[in-house]
């Protein structure tokens, strides 16, 4: 009997198993529950205005602005960088932190001050939107809005009268759109010089604090109070117009120098320089400029037959770096066929002169400037120049220190920038956008300003040139009276008969320029459809 009902019970089990499987898989298919409803789904439109109010913070901002882009990528960027980004922050953090603490270790009876643990935890901070602004400056302005619900692990230990105090941060939220500017930029990696970072509006901030394991933010009246504070401390510091500036490369590399003042150079004579020609006699002119600049040097004219001449011009020099650069002075022996001879040279570092001081030299030509070469012993006569180097108002600070101008004109500087002191006026031809012509594109840019003409490098088959390249113009006064003629032209290359033709053209009242001290605008061609031409003007005063 045990038996047969042991064998029964083997037997139901087998089919009821399978039995009940089919019969459950038939009702799980087949047999829909009444009491599920489909949800709710309600257009935008019909929503009313509260329901609307609490669901628009949570919207990101590429849904509720036009000008902002999604970000997703950037997103799954910072998502997988996180770890490293987190390990880097942290140290970052703890370098900040460490002179900080340091000062307050030995006041109020503070031992020491510490991070037990500190990690941001496993959340990365989440970009809801991309606004990318347009601006005629070196620059790039970008705006995220920034989300961060995170789960870091802070804890500060403080030893207070050897008795540790831990405090412990938890559950951080930060909220924030910040505009940051990489400016400016340059053609060396990673293209810009310095990060610029200032907050557009409050941030939100909220998180917890513990202290000795219980939660001080619990405490009626200290939550809100904390919050504020904090707010109007980072307010204070990081709030629009208030800049977080950083550093990321040396201002000098990769970037352009701009010009900080004018030397003025008197050629006044030479003595006993060497006989050259087959009569005993030479033919000298002096070539001057100066170390790293492309700009073609500078000539006196040709005294003939002349062992002592006496020159008595003067030159003007634009100086960008009176730190490092030098002047340098060559002799020549002009010939009329052939090479001319080298008679002699010399070189002046800036860096010797004392700026709005005239000061003369006497200097001894040699051949070369390498001291160990035996053929720098032999006389080679003596070259007498004058030099004056004057600072542009706007750099004394820079070079001069506490340096007091002589002249009382320059002296005030309440006093207007449009006087009529010399000065340069430089122009920097950035580019040109939508210029077509009729049978070629191959554009470059004319500028033609109180008689002299320059001229940019010409770019092939484009419309959309790109130049960046600076003309200088020394003046007398200001041109508060002149305008400026720029000319996008194109030529066809190799042989044409229809070789050249305008693009189109612009003149630029300088009026502006002198008052203002700088121009950056995009101006529109005269005689083109849709052309514009990016130019930057400035004007400069000694």
């Amino acid at each position: 009997m045990g038996f047969l009902t042991t064998l029964l019970g083997i037997i139901g089990f087998s089919i009821g198993i399978p039995l009940g499987l089919f019969v459950g898989f038939f009702l799980f298919i087949y047999n829909k529950p009444k009491h599920v409803k489909d949800p709710i789904v309600t257009p935008l439109h019909e929503l009313d205005a509260e329901t609307l109010h609490d669901l628009l913070s949570e919207v990101p901002a590429w849904v509720k602005y036009s000008d902002y882009d999604r970000v997703d990528w950037m997103n799954r960027f910072v998502s997988e960088m996180w770890p490293y980004l987190d390990k880097a922050i942290c140290g970052m953090i703890r370098s900040t932190t460490e002179p900080i603490f340091a000062e307050y270790i030995g006041s109020y009876q503070i031992k020491s001050i510490e991070f037990e643990t500190l990690t941001l935890g496993v959340l990365p901070p989440t970009i809801y939107g991309m606004k990318i602004y347009e601006t005629n400056e070196k620059e790039l302005v970008l705006e995220p809005e920034l989300r961060w619900a995170g789960s870091p692990n802070i804890t500060l230990v403080l030893k207070l009268l050897s008795v540790p105090i831990a405090v412990q941060l938890v559950d951080l939220q930060i909220f924030a759109t910040p505009r940051i500017t990489l400016a400016p930029l340059v053609p060396s990696f990673p293209c810009f010089a310095n990060v610029a970072v200032s907050l557009m509006e409050k941030p939100h901030i909220d998180f917890g604090m513990k202290v000795l394991g219980g939660d001080i933010m619990a405490i009626p009246g200290l939550y809100r109070y904390v919050q504020e504070t904090i707010k109007k401390q980072i307010a204070r510091l990081y709030l629009w117009p208030q800049t977080l500036e950083i550093p990321i490369l040396d201002c000098s590399v990769g970037s352009t120098k701009k010009p900080v003042g004018i030397l003025h150079v008197k050629v006044i004579r030479a003595l006993k320089l060497l006989k050259m020609d087959i009569l005993g006699s030479s033919d000298p002119y002096v070539k001057l400029g100066l170390s790293g600049e492309r700009l073609q040097s500078k000539k006196t004219c040709v005294k003939m037959k002349n062992l002592n001449p006496e020159w008595d011009e003067e030159f003007k020099l634009i100086v960008k770096d009176p730190e490092s650069q030098v002047l340098q002075l060559q002799v020549f022996d002009w010939e009329k066929v052939g090479a001319h001879d080298k008679l002699g040279m010399q070189v002046v570092p800036l860096s010797m002169l004392v700026p709005q001081e005239t000061k003369s030299f006497t200097l001894d030509l040699v051949k070369n400037l390498n001291s160990n070469d035996p053929q720098n012993k032999r006389k080679r006569g003596q070259l007498i120049v004058e030099l004056t180097f004057n600072l542009f108002r706007e750099d004394i600070h820079r070079f001069s220190g506490s340096l007091e101008r002589k002249d009382s004109s320059t002296g005030s500087v309440s006093e207007d920038k449009h006087s009529s002191g010399a000065g340069v006026l430089l122009v920097v031809i950035q580019g040109a956008e939508d210029v077509e012509g009729k049978n070629h594109n191959n554009p470059y840019a004319i500028i033609l300003f109180r008689g002299d003409h320059k001229k940019t490098k010409m770019i092939k088959r484009t419309r959309d040139p790109t130049w960046n390249e600076e003309f200088q113009f020394m003046l007398d006064e200001a041109p508060v009276d002149d305008k400026i003629h720029i000319e996008i032209m194109s030529k066809r290359s190799g042989l044409s008969f229809r070789g050249k033709e305008s693009l189109g053209h612009v003149d630029i009242n300088l009026a502006d320029v002198v008052y203002n001290g700088r121009l950056n605008e995009k101006y529109h061609l005269i005689n083109s459809k849709n052309g514009l031409i990016h130019v930057e003007i400035r004007w400069k005063i000694i």
